[in-house]
């Protein structure tokens, strides 16, 4: 915007002062020069307290758009903006040139739309509650467990109906399935929809414990057991499970022989703490759940049979997000719901184009991944609609993997091998190269990941 000399100065603050928008105006030191009645009414700031001094005396340096702008030179159109809590506006700011093209400041245009968004929220609760009344009517129990887990496909669907059997028995539930897929969010449907829902669900992640202290976590270990241990002892998972159920993640990573120990305390209902000389009798329901192929495992000779048929009493697979595309949509409402809470944002319009894209990326996370990207979008988005190029912009890059052509049909211990490598290239791409981050995402201990890192060939540097 340039300002020609010729203009009339008193014709510009006519046209200024009777806009029904805040005008704001500062010069390149971020002091204010310009301030009309409307920015008085809407930030409560009388124009002799404002002009001549700093806007950050007023404001923080980041809710600032003229600031933003003066430091970029390019205009911002039509943004929701919130320059205050609980306050919206929808905002449009320029930079000012003079006649050499030398910027001189910068002026923001602000529409207040405080009203519209608690409107929009109070529709959008209200919906909310009309669905769940429509569930209610149509029979739907909104105590039910499961109903925790969203989704309307079919595949979902199958996968909920076989676990509410499942829960009404007291058999033990193997969950297999890929990382982040939700399985934990199966197991604990599973245990509140139980005669055990009275009783503590605890989980221990198999793939997160050092080798040396998983016995002790399971099991347990009496006062004085090994130097460094509390000398009133302490109970393991088990025993604090007693009644309840026990939640065994990535178990596919016990070590051998706590397998062999697993498996005895399945079998004979009772357990030795470290150093204990006392059986103590348990009464647990166990469910597993693992991302790993265990019938493979079995063939290798890395899980034990024995175990495998104690665990695999009742099996059910959580489908990949891939597989229930349909359900992207409901996820997406639910987690931009949570998040524009925790946020104090408004929730945005999410455009079908952006569905589409997201319906296209492969999702190795799964579930996880989609609620880590919402998170991410919330956060930096600012504006009221989310458009396709703004997924586009928070989607992982694509990692590409050069493989050699080989005639030779891969065997299925190879394929697995083969998939394995690519999961972990592409959440290391993902997490950018974090270890720690990419151990977790993976469910896996970093120890694992390094291990599996060094089979694969994979570098360790960035």
């Amino acid at each position: 915007m340039k300002i020609p000399d010729s203009f009339p100065v008193h014709t510009l603050n006519t046209l200024l002062a009777n806009l029904e928008e805040a005008i704001s105006i500062v010069n390149t030191k971020g002091e204010m020069v310009y301030w009309n009645k409307v920015a008085e009414d809407t930030f409560h700031i009388k124009k002799e307290e404002i002009i001549g001094r700093h806007v950050t005396d007023f404001f923080r340096e980041e809710d600032v758009m003229n600031l933003k702008v003066l430091k970029t030179q390019k205009p911002v159109r039509e943004v929701h903006h919130q320059p205050l809590p609980n306050h919206h506006v929808l905002i449009s700011t320029i930079p000012i040139f003079d006649d050499h093209n030398q910027l001189i400041g910068s002026m923001s245009v602000e529409k207040d739309i405080t009203n519209t968004i608690r409107l929009t929220e109070k529709l959008s609760a209200k919906s909310q509650e009309l669905q769940q009344l429509k569930q209610k009517i149509s029979g739907n129990d909104l105590n039910d467990p499961f109903n925790k887990i969203k989704g309307t496909s079919k595949s979902l669907h199958l996968v909920i109906n076989d676990a509410k059997k499942a829960a009404r028995s007291d058999a033990t539930v193997l969950i297999t399935g890929e990382s982040g897929a939700g399985k934990e969010l199966f197991a604990q449907a599973i245990h509140q929809e139980s005669s055990r829902n009275k009783k503590a669900f605890i989980p221990i992640n198999c793939g997160a414990i050092p080798e040396s202290l998983f016995e002790s976590e399971l099991f347990g270990y009496e006062a004085g057991a090994y130097t460094g241990a509390s000398n009133k002892g302490k109970p393991g998972k088990m025993e604090l499970a007693e009644g309840g159920t026990l939640f065994l993640d990535e178990v596919g990573e016990l070590p051998l022989d706590m397998q062999v120990k697993l498996l005895r305390a399945l079998q004979e209902k009772e357990i030795y703490r470290i150093g204990g000389q006392t059986p103590i009798k348990v009464n647990v329901r166990i469910i597993a759940a693992t991302n790993r192929i265990l019938e493979n495992m079995v063939a290798e000779g890395t899980f034990r049979s024995d175990l495998f048929y104690r665990l695999n009493v009742f099996s059910t697979r959580v489908p990949p997000l891939r597989e229930r595309l349909e359900d992207i949509p409901i996820l997406v409402y639910d987690f931009l719901k949570e998040f524009s809470s925790i946020y104090n944002k408004s929730i945005p319009t999410v455009h079908q184009e952006a569905f589409n894209r997201l319906c296209e990326y492969h999702w190795p996370g799964n579930i996880r991944e989609l609620r880590n990207l919402i998170e991410r979008m919330v956060v930096l988005h600012e504006g009221s609609e989310i458009f396709e190029q703004d997924i586009e912009h928070l989607l992982p890059n694509k990692v590409t993997l050069t493989k050699s052509f080989n005639p030779v049909t891969p065997s299925l211990a190879e394929e697995k091998e083969n998939l394995e490598k690519e999961r972990i290239l592409q959440t290391l791409e993902k997490t950018y190269r974090n270890k720690s981050i990419t151990a977790k995402e993976l469910g896996m201990s970093r120890a694992t990941l390094y291990k599996k890192m060094r089979k694969y060939g994979i570098s360790f540097s960035k």
